[in-house]
Parts: structure tokens; C-alpha cells; sequence
């Protein structure tokens, strides 16, 4: 890659916790001789977009756009949002080129925003699906692109165990298994997430607030509960205000209409949304596509091992994070009960993406087989 891919996608990563649900794009201006004359990235929903951020950094610098060429990591939106179409501003200010990582995925634009600059004679170049700043951009908004692709989030599921793959002892001691420095880095996980989704028995269970604590942050992931019955109390501290004040909404999904218990909950700010599935149990699917409708693009799964394995089984999940201390506990709660299989190749293949020591604990990453396929399937 050259230097102004790097950089771009190196401002994209910048909008990785501001931008949701918007995707998190970066533009680099560059001007004759190859001079960078302006730089900018993607701000929170309703505000700017990487190329009008660009665009207003080169009049802050005092340079002319025009001529310019224009990198960046995500096309140009043509249609009116929450703001107007990034597109027009590159035509108005007269950039004579623009090159774009990759199209967008929205079916109000995919190809429309390349179609839009080439009829107002602007040159576009589209980089190959196998340009390295190609497969960054898609992997850097693969929540997007599931969303708009497959009409449901991308959801990773966060697992903190010992070495033998124990999350609770038998007594439901459970804090903490992992070292604060784990502990921080899964707040860092959470919060580039548009939504946090738990189940009613962690809520009872552990009562955790399950919000992002982490200083700066302009915005807090959502927070969804698979909450059968609603037996949630009105009480929980996931009602409690988010760290920083910031205003998330509380989604419960519930299969049993208890409409006293739906009153209750909804009198503390909560929206409970019904979607009976089999055996009273939430429809799990119908879950994940509401929340595409309400715009999750990465859902963070902190649950129990009930709910991680109807996920597991019922193939929602698409990546684990998995926190792991160096310790052993023997017996108690495991990540997910699958079984009892009968045959090996009857489990979850996984592929691993990464390992990396945080503090004393070990965070592995890794990818259901075949699940980002509409990634390389463009």
C-alpha cells in the first residue's frame, strides 16, 4: 500500500468508537507533486463524513482543492441521510480524481456515488476486492457491511475463562477470572459495538451495568436483553446512567406478553419488544434483524453459557473473544454447553485471526469457518 492508503485507513480506524452506526471512513486530499493538502474521518452520526472533514481541513490549511486527487477508504455516499451526500461536496469543490478502497455496501448508493463523480467528469478509480486497503476497509466496517448485506449485525461473542475453559464455579463466583487489564481491553470491545446484547441470567446473576468505562467516549453502545419472561426487576443497575452520562437505549426482547412486567420495565425507560419463538423462548434470528433494523451493525455478546450456546447452535454467531487467565479451576460453568456430540467434525469450526497477551491474560480471536464469506463474495 502507499502512503496515502495507509494514512486514510489509519484515519478510518480513527472513527472506530464515534461514528456508529455510520461506517468508519477516512479521506486523504492529496494535491499535485504529491503533497497532502487535507485529511479527515468520519464523525459521530448526524455530523460530517470523512470527505467534508478532508475538505474542511484544506480550507483550514489555506489550500485549493481543485485538481486535487482524493483517496478514500469507503465510496462516497450519494443520497440525502442524516446529512448530504459526500459526493456532491467532492464535485463542488472540484477534485479531478477520486480513489475509492471500496463501494458501499447501502443499496441507496453501492455504485451510485462512483456513477454520480464520473458524470460530472470526475475520474474515479476503484481499487481490486484483493487490494490490501480494500480487505481493510471491509474488515474495519464488517458490521456494516453484514447489516446491509446479510440484514442482521455482525456479532462477537466475549468470553472470559481460566486455562480449562471454566467462566463461573459452581457457586457462581465468577469476579474475576481475568486481570483488570482484560477487563479494559473487553471495555475497548464493547465500545466500538453499536449494542451489547446479555440474557436475563446474567442480568439476575451478576446485576452488571454492562456499559462502555472508558474516559473521552462521545457515545455508549446500546444494550439488549434476551429476557424470555421479563423477569428483569425494575431495579437492575443496567437502568442505572451509563459512565459518562451518556444516553444509550435499553431493548428487551421477550416471548411471554407479561404485560405488568413490560409496563414496569418500560416506566424506567426500557422498550420491550415481543418475538416468541419455540418453547417460550425469544426468537433468537428475529432478535438480530430487529437490531438491524435499529441499526446494530457489531453486536458484543456478554452472556451466560445458556444463551452462548443457543447462539453457538443456532449459527448467529460469527467471532469469539476470548480472554483467557492462566489459571486453572477445574470444575464450575463452561463457555457454551453444546453437547453431548457424536461425531467431532458435529462442532463449531473456528479459525483463529489473532493472540495476544493483555496484562497477564491471553486474548484469542477467532472466526466461525465460512461466516464472513459475503466479505469475499463481492
Amino acid at each position: 500500500m502507499n502512503a496515502h492508503w495507509t494514512k486514510s485507513l489509519f484515519l478510518s480506524e480513527r472513527s472506530l468508537l464515534l461514528s456508529n452506526p455510520n461506517p468508519r471512513v477516512g479521506c486523504v486530499l492529496v494535491a499535485s507533486g504529491d503533497r497532502v493538502i487535507g485529511e479527515g474521518h468520519t464523525q459521530q452520526a448526524g455530523a460530517p463524513h470523512a470527505e467534508v472533514m478532508a475538505l474542511r481541513d484544506a480550507r483550514a490549511r489555506g489550500e485549493s482543492v481543485a485538481g486535487a486527487t482524493a483517496y478514500v477508504t469507503l465510496e462516497p455516499c450519494s443520497h440525502f441521510g442524516r446529512t448530504p451526500p459526500c459526493c456532491d461536496a467532492l464535485i463542488a469543490a472540484q477534485v479531478s480524481r477520486v480513489v475509492v478502497a471500496t463501494t458501499d455496501p447501502n443499496p441507496r448508493v453501492a455504485g451510485q456515488g462512483l456513477e454520480r463523480l464520473r458524470a460530472a467528469g470526475v475520474q474515479v478509480d476503484l481499487l481490486p476486492t484483493d487490494h490490501p486497503a480494500a480487505i481493510r476497509s471491509r474488515e474495519l466496517n464488517i458490521g456494516f457491511f453484514s447489516r446491509m448485506i446479510r440484514g442482521t449485525p455482525w456479532v462477537r461473542m466475549k468470553v472470559a475463562a481460566s486455562l480449562d475453559g471454566i467462566t463461573a464455579l459452581p457457586n457462581g463466583q465468577s469476579q474475576w477470572i481475568t486481570s483488570e487489564a482484560a477487563r479494559e481491553d473487553g471495555h475497548r470491545w464493547r465500545a466500538r459495538a453499536c449494542a451489547v446484547l446479555t440474557g436475563a441470567g446474567t442480568v439476575l446473576e451478576d446485576n452488571p451495568r454492562l456499559d462502555a468505562r472508558l474516559p473521552g467516549l462521545v457515545r455508549q453502545p446500546h444494550l439488549a436483553v434476551i429476557d424470555s419472561r421479563l423477569d428483569t426487576p425494575p431495579t437492575a443497575r443496567l437502568f442505572e446512567p451509563p459512565h459518562g452520562g451518556l444516553p444509550r437505549n435499553l431493548w428487551f426482547f421477550h416471548a411471554d406478553p407479561a404485560e405488568s412486567r413490560a409496563k414496569a420495565l418500560q416506566q424506567r425507560g426500557a422498550h420491550t419488544i415481543p418475538l416468541p419463538g419455540e418453547k417460550g423462548k425469544v426468537d433468537l434470528g428475529a432478535a438480530l434483524r430487529e437490531l438491524a433494523l435499529r441499526e446494530v451493525n457489531e453486536l458484543h455478546v456478554e452472556a451466560g453459557a445458556k444463551l452462548n450456546a443457543s447462539l453457538l447452535r443456532e449459527a448467529w454467531v460469527d467471532e469469539l473473544l476470548v480472554y483467557l487467565a492462566p489459571r486453572l479451576l477445574g470444575q464450575g460453568a463452561g463457555m457454551a454447553p453444546l453437547g453431548p456430540l457424536e461425531r467431532l467434525a458435529d462442532g463449531v469450526a473456528l479459525r483463529w485471526l489473532d493472540s495476544q497477551a493483555i496484562g497477564a491474560d491471553l486474548r484469542l480471536r477467532a472466526r466461525v469457518e465460512g461466516r464472513d464469506a459475503f466479505l469475499t463474495n463481492l
